[in-house]
């Protein structure tokens, strides 16, 4: 492929940045301490780094509420340790994707500052303001995901403002092209400082209504059958994301990107049942993102028929576009607890996972400590740090379960992440998990995860190739990868029990391949798959 087209097919490691590792013993991590550990990221043969938010922030919302878009927050570092993370990704054969969050800033950024000090100053509708209802009442019905009106009251200009997510992370106004013109400014410093892509927050979330029209309520709300704890999930969202102007502003952000010689990005759409749609929609005719992810494989449904689904709906609704897989990241339950049944192993979990991961048409996207077989942690209310959590607990935990730091050291009384205490707890059962002591470990999921990823690398296929789905009967799932001559008939045993598969008569030549963790039980025209069984062959 083309060097720009670096991100076809590409591996992504996550690294959320506050839990990855600690260098000044302040008990949070920090830009050097990435830098420190960006030999075991490259050892894990991927092509890409994700950082989530490192800008200055309050950090009300661990960084997702940024206050200056081109400072590195002391509390992780300064602009020349980014540079040093940079030129040392970047020996080592690494792209630095970083996060951008465009769809709302911290009500302490000096837009915002400035934008609600009065009605009439330069940045009075660089935020999005409107009056109340006669009643005093907020605008309209939408809801914060955070829970409660999406609408803050400002006594200042006496009026309100939208949130689409906490208080404190107003949203701007992109209907507003001098708020798009300084978005953009803030994405070329980045770009002039070497970051090879972007990964967009909420990308759907940036325009509004310009008419502020209510949200109308789901069916199922209608009829009673709504059983989610978050009320933003009992509105249909036509009107506070995903407006149909979003794409003019996805434009000139590719543009922008295209200045600069391979540059990619990736958005997170969510967006409920019209997710697909609109991943079509923002990755379609080369001119606005590379590709997105969505949240379908970020639930708790495993089964063979659930991935069939996603992916079969995948290929149909996006034609021209791509996709980036993931199972976790550091939004949800890791997928090992998620996934794994009761009295289930979760490290066969998460060694089929990745081996799964690893034959999916797209790019794919590893958050870190997956490639350890890392649990979900349990932590008491009196731990939590996401507000989420804080805010609808007990009915969710919130976030901060997928957030408790690396382990790198099996002995060491923090894990090896840090000298001090750390923001969020260590579980003492993942210490047992630690790279040091997987990396003795043959059989380890890190073992595999290198193993998996290094022989995905050496099979085009499963890089940039087609993909064919076949039937199957009981909780299998099987598909065939191809380019350029080359078939893979890739078979997945989701089941507890092993399985028999009967490979289709049009399916001739099957030769097993060495494929790492892979069933190798090819007879009579089936294949033996052992329970969290796969198979990987090449078609002759």
């Amino acid at each position: 492929m083309p060097a720009a087209d670096w991100w076809r097919g590409c591996v992504i490691y996550q690294v959320y940045p506050r839990s990855f590792q600690d260098t000044t013993g302040d008990g949070s991590g920090d830009l050097a301490g990435i830098t420190r550990r960006l030999a075991h990221i490259a050892s894990l043969g991927v092509d890409a780094v994700w950082l989530s938010p490192f800008f200055k922030s309050p950090m009300a919302d661990m960084g997702y509420d940024v206050s200056d878009y081109c400072d590195v927050d002391p509390m992780f570092g300064t602009l020349a340790d980014f540079d040093a993370l940079i030129a040392e990704a970047h020996r080592l054969g690494l792209k630095i994707i970083i996060d951008q969050v465009l769809s709302h800033s911290s009500d302490q950024h000096p837009w915002f500052v400035e934008s609600r000090a009065s009605r009439d100053n330069p940045k009075a509708d660089w935020y999005v303001w409107a009056p109340p209802k006669p009643d005093g009442g907020a605008p309209n019905n939408w809801i914060s995901i955070f829970g409660g009106p999406g609408w803050e009251w400002d006594s200042t200009r006496r009026q309100y403002y939208q949130h689409n997510f906490l208080a404190s992370q107003p949203d701007l106004n992109f209907h507003n092209p001098d708020v798009q013109d300084a978005l953009l400014e803030t994405v070329r410093f980045w770009l002039d400082r070497g970051v090879d892509g972007f990964r967009l927050d909420t990308v759907n979330f940036y325009v509004h209504d310009t008419w502020l029209r209510d949200n109308p309520p789901l069916p199922k709300s209608i009829a009673g059958e709504n059983e989610e704890t978050n009320p933003y999930e009992f509105q249909d969202h036509l009107f506070d994301k995903t407006r149909p102007e979003n794409l003019e502003f996805l434009k000139r952000f590719r543009a922008l990107l295209d200045e600069y010689d391979g540059r990619s990005s990736v958005g997170e759409v969510g967006d409920g049942e019209r997710s697909l749609q609109t991943v079509a929609a923002y990755t379609s005719g080369g001119d606005k993102l590379d590709m997105c992810y969505t949240f379908d494989l970020l639930g708790s449904k495993f089964s063979a028929a659930h991935v069939l689904k996603c992916i079969a709906d995948f290929e149909a609704a996006v034609t021209d576009g791509w996709i980036c897989w993931a199972f976790s990241n550091h939004d949800v339950t890791r997928h090992v607890t998620r996934w794994t049944r009761p009295g289930g192993d979760p490290e066969a979990v998460a060694k089929f996972s990745v081996a799964l991961l690893a034959c999916l048409r797209g790019s794919i996207c590893i958050y870190q400590g997956e490639e350890l077989g890392l649990t979900e942690a349990e932590l008491a209310f009196e731990e939590l740090r996401d507000p989420y959590g804080i805010r609808f607990w007990p009915g969710q935990k919130g976030r901060d379960g997928c957030r408790t730091p690396m382990v790198w050291e099996a002995q060491s009384e923090q894990g090896g992440f840090s000298d001090g205490k750390p923001w969020l707890p260590i579980p003492a059962g993942h210490r047992a998990h630690a790279v040091d002591r997987q990396q003795r470990e043959p059989d380890s999921v890190l073992a595999r995860y290198r193993a998996v990823l290094a022989a995905r690398r050496a099979l085009p296929a499963l890089i940039h190739g087609s993909i064919s789905l076949l039937e199957a009967d009981g909780d299998v799932l099987s598909f065939v990868r191809e380019t350029d001559g080359e078939r893979l008939l890739c078979v997945f045993n989701f089941a507890e029990d092993s399985a028999l598969w009967p490979v289709p008569a049009l399916l001739t030549g099957l030769l097993p391949l060495d494929f790492p963790g892979g069933s190798d039980e090819l007879a009579g025209g089936r294949i033996a798959l052992p329970p969290l069984g796969y198979f990987i062959g090449r078609l002759v």
